[in-house]
């Protein structure tokens, strides 16, 4: 028992030196980041130098020692290692065995599928030659100039920014590990990311070493500043709760700390920050403040008379308590931007660069104002293994809300939206002149010009908005909405430019769901409104227009328009202008029973699909080189797919993640397809590649040209890796302010986005790349959307919000690739939905490019995809299980499944000819 009492002691005295030393180390490292640049070299190398003196002092001593003792200090030591490395290892094989048991309840057990996963197998890229390091650095400069451009000014008061002393005192955890991006797929390479502090270095800005250094020593015993975490444990995380953004308690800022920084500035910055990922939206407490931040503000409040906010988020945070500090004269939102983010903030803040960011969703102070989400989160079925989710709100998402809600009651607005859609200050002031306007039955042609009449230069967004003529009772319209918009060059004081501004009258048109099943311009009065915001309207013109006009097809592919999504209407009551009060959303009593004629969707059976069978395992001579040029008809292709063998095509379409398959004896080559929306990422494992800002910041830049040049960024690196296709960009819609990845979309409204996806792909595109608009369609929430979430959406609001996006992006950009979503739209899986993607996408838009599923997951069957349009599966874990799936699927339907995956064979192999290696 003794011996056991005294081993006990010896490990708990080795526990307590482990903490010593490391505390000691801490500190150590907290003094030494706090030094200036040449000395902090010095210190580094002395203590190099100190730990081989102390080293070679133990040998030499343990020489001395019997070898009885020798034996025990060399044994202790090793404790002293094991009980040093304990934490690590603990944390390393709990996570992996978090993301083991994750695969595994999502996936079966697939070990080979599983190793390749983990591994990469098949991720091939070639990160490290003279064009890959040429293309990457290439890739930096245009994220840090998107985020230039996208960090919005949202409150500046007395002119408080750009900082005139140069010195700040930076308050909250949060500034130790920015946010640079989200999680997930929407995740990047930070590898190269430059930190806060050193941003403000970079632009001339000194800051409070001894708060830095107490700030280390409070994020080092709340275990921040550790490397960010991205992909799959970051997922993992996020779906246990474990990415936490609050601060801790403050009793750390004592009156001495914040004496010694009064005496060290007045200006004070406070970063907080909200963590969004993949698979997990953010509760409506997660956007509120917490007790703990708004005890930081009140002290730094109290204490500083010039305070600057600092907003580190991918969600809209409820932000109304700026409004309470008057100290709090100035806030920055800076969104997820990118590794170089701290350098254009710093920047900003010293003024040498001057803000023209425009936020993308409305900020509100109270989110839960929104009708959206009232019907937002986990509801699932009694008699139905699936979830379910009512967009109740129809087309009233965002601004569209509360512009028309609050029309006519500008109390009632003021008192709800804080900062409204498209807002953003500048460092200097601009003067607008409408030259001319065209309103006609065909287009709208606004000339603004713009001047800036400040004291330095900038840049400025015109946007363009139009309210409709509403008809009580008749098809629903918002009070407002963007038609277009347009950011101008860097303008020098006294600088002007004239931008015209156009779109077709036709796109003010409502779907009329009930009577025409077309799009429908009522007769009235259109006012053409140009506005700084949504709510800041600068000049207005009316347009007349005497009849009726209905727009019966689509204009390019002729292709008759009808209601489509009928079956996706559901039971359930939308919200009205003509009645808010009996048709406002609420969950209090919807139905947690699946009607009849959902459940006998989910029950039936496959039926012979009665078409003639394809030819298959012919040799007709033809390589896939031969068809370069020729249209997707052609008899010539034809006769090159009857080639294939059925177990070659089941292969193909099954193994689709990441990757297509090569088949040399027909001359088809291997592809990789790569995520992700903030530069290429690998799921299971780090990849070096440049990254960018998040699509948010993308979108906050309102500019076009720079979208083009993010996308031909990622084109050239793909060249140079030798990528294909990139799975981006993400295009669902800012339903709420929950959305986990709101990060990794654009906005809240489908101009903006659609016109900002296209940009993008045409610049990607252009160095002859796949790009996949995603995800299609309506994938707006995380809670559930892996397990099967049936949406119940009307077509107005569908066609108009949600589907607009990917139709601005086919028509503006042409898209190789698509992406299916998880969403289940009424009773059809989005991936199993022919009337999504083949009526819809290729008929009625014209797309011509292949349709990729997402991530697949128990419910997401290659059957019912291949003979919907969907041609390729993204199955990471289980492409065996799919293609025997399909192989017991072509014993009941033999010439559906045939024909479904030579269609989908060949829409893959008719888009790879379009890409550079076909050149």
């Amino acid at each position: 028992m003794d011996y056991f009492k005294t081993k006990q002691a010896k490990k708990n005295e080795i526990v307590q030196k482990v903490k010593q030393d490391k505390t000691k180390l801490r500190v150590r490292k907290q003094e030494i980041r706090g030094l200036p640049e040449e000395k902090r070299k010095a210190a580094i190398a002395q203590d190099k130098q100190l730990r081989k003196e102390q080293k070679l002092q133990r040998t030499m001593e343990m020489k001395a020692l019997s070898r009885k003792d020798r034996r025990a200090m060399k044994k202790e030591a090793k404790r002293y290692k094991k009980i040093k490395n304990r934490p690590r290892r603990f944390t390393g094989w709990s996570i992996a065995a978090l993301i083991v048991i994750f695969l595994f309840v999502q996936f079966g057990t697939l070990a080979s599928g599983l190793i390749d996963a983990l591994t990469g197998k098949h991720i091939t890229a070639v990160t490290d030659s003279p064009e890959a390091l040429a293309a990457r650095e290439h890739g930096g400069e245009i994220a840090e100039e998107i985020a230039n451009e996208g960090i919005v000014l949202l409150k500046n008061e007395e002119n408080q920014l750009p900082l005139q002393d140069k010195k700040v005192n930076v308050f909250g955890l949060a500034a130790l590990e920015l946010r640079y991006g989200g999680g997930g797929s929407g995740a990047g390479d930070t590898s190269r990311a430059v930190d806060l502090f050193e941003g403000l270095e970079n632009a001339g800005i000194s800051y409070n070493t001894e708060l830095y250094q107490r700030y280390q020593e409070v994020g080092a015993e709340a275990g921040v500043g550790a490397k960010a975490s991205t992909g799959i444990i970051q997922v993992v995380k996020g779906m246990l709760g474990g990415n936490s953004s609050d601060e801790p308690t403050i009793d750390y800022l004592s009156d001495e700390a914040i004496a010694q920084a009064k005496a060290y500035s007045e200006n004070a910055v406070i970063v907080f920050a909200s963590e969004s990922t993949e698979a997990s939206d953010a509760t409506a407490e997660q956007l509120k403040l917490t007790a703990n931040k708004r005890a930081l503000i009140e002290k730094v409040s109290k204490s500083f008379d010039h305070v600057t906010l600092v907003v580190n988020a991918g969600n809209a945070l409820e932000l109304g308590f700026v409004e309470e500090y008057e100290s709090i004269k100035s806030v920055l939102w800076i969104g997820t931007p990118g590794p170089y983010g701290a350098n254009a903030l710093g920047n900003i803040l010293a003024g040498n660069i001057n803000p023209s960011g425009r936020i993308t969703d409305t900020y509100v102070y109270d989110n839960s104002s929104s009708p959206a989400s009232e019907n937002f989160g986990d509801y699932k079925y009694n008699n139905l293994n699936y979830s379910f989710l009512n967009y109740q709100e129809g087309i009233y998402v965002g601004y569209r809300f509360y512009e028309t809600f609050y029309l006519n009651d500008e109390k009632g607005y003021q008192d709800t939206v804080l900062y409204p859609y498209g807002h953003g200050l500048s460092y200097t002031d601009f003067e607008w002149k409408v030259l001319n306007q065209t309103l006609s039955e065909e287009k709208i042609e606004l000339q603004v010009e713009v001047k800036n009449i400040g004291d330095r230069a900038g840049k400025d967004v015109v946007q363009v908005y139009y309210s409709a003529p509403y008809v009580a009772g008749g098809i629903e319209k918002s009070a407002i909405e963007l038609a277009t918009y347009a950011k101008t060059s860097l303008l020098e004081v006294g600088q002007s430019e004239v931008i015209t501004l156009t779109f077709a009258t036709e796109e003010m048109a409502s779907y009329d769901m009930n009577v025409e099943e077309a799009y429908v311009l009522d007769p009235g009065t259109y006012a053409i409104k140009v506005a700084r915001n949504v709510h800041d309207i600068v000049a207005s013109y009316d347009f007349k227009l005497a009849k009726k006009k209905i727009y019966k097809e689509d204009k390019d592919t002729k292709t008759a328009y009808e209601n489509r999504f009928d079956l996706a209407k559901g039971e359930i009551t939308y919200l009205s202008r003509n009645d808010w009060k009996k048709t406002y959303p609420s969950d209090k009593n919807i139905s947690h029973d699946a009607p009849q004629y959902v459940l006998e969707a989910f029950s039936k059976e496959t039926e012979d699909s009665t078409l003639a069978l394809p030819t298959v395992g012919a040799d007709n001579g033809i390589v896939l080189k031969d068809l370069k040029g020729l249209a997707f008809d052609d008899p010539k292709w034809a006769a090159f797919m009857d080639q294939f063998t059925l177990n070659e095509m089941i292969d193909y379409v099954a193994n689709g993640a990441y990757r297509t398959m090569a088949v040399e004896r027909l001359g088809v080559p291997k592809t990789l397809l790569m995520d992700g929306p903030a530069g290429y990422s690998y799921f299971f494992k780090p990849v070096e590649a440049a990254s960018y800002p998040s699509e948010i910041v993308i979108a906050a830049t309102w500019n076009n040209d720079l979208a083009y040049q993010m996308g031909e960024a990622v084109g050239k690196e793909a060249r140079a890796y030798g990528i294909q296709g990139w799975y981006a960009p993400g295009m669902n819609i800012h339903r709420t302010a929950q959305g986990g990845r709101n990060f990794e979309y654009f906005s809240e409204d489908p101009v903006l986005s659609g016109k900002m996806a296209a940009s993008m792909i045409n610049g990607a595109e252009d160095q002859g790349i796949i790009a996949f608009m995603k995800h299609f369609a309506m994938n707006d929430q995380e809670t559930n959307a892996r397990s099967g979430n049936l949406i119940w959406a009307n077509e107005q609001a569908m066609r108009e919000i949600y589907l607009k996006p990917f139709e601005i992006t086919v028509k503006e950009s042409s898209p190789l690739g698509a992406m299916s979503s998880f969403s289940i739209i009424g009773t059809k899986w989005a991936g199993a939905n022919s009337v999504l993607l083949n009526d819809v996408l290729r008929k009625e838009w014209g797309f011509d490019g292949f349709v990729s599923s997402d991530a697949v997951f128990g419910f997401m069957k290659a059957p019912a995809a291949v003979v919907a349009g969907n041609d390729l599966m993204l199955d990471i874990m289980t492409p065996s299980k799919n293609e025997k799936l399909l192989e017991e699927a072509y014993e009941k339907d033999p010439s559906g499944i045939a024909n479904g995956v030579r269609t989908s064979v060949q829409h893959v192999l008719y888009t790879i000819l379009q890409t550079y290696l076909f050149e």
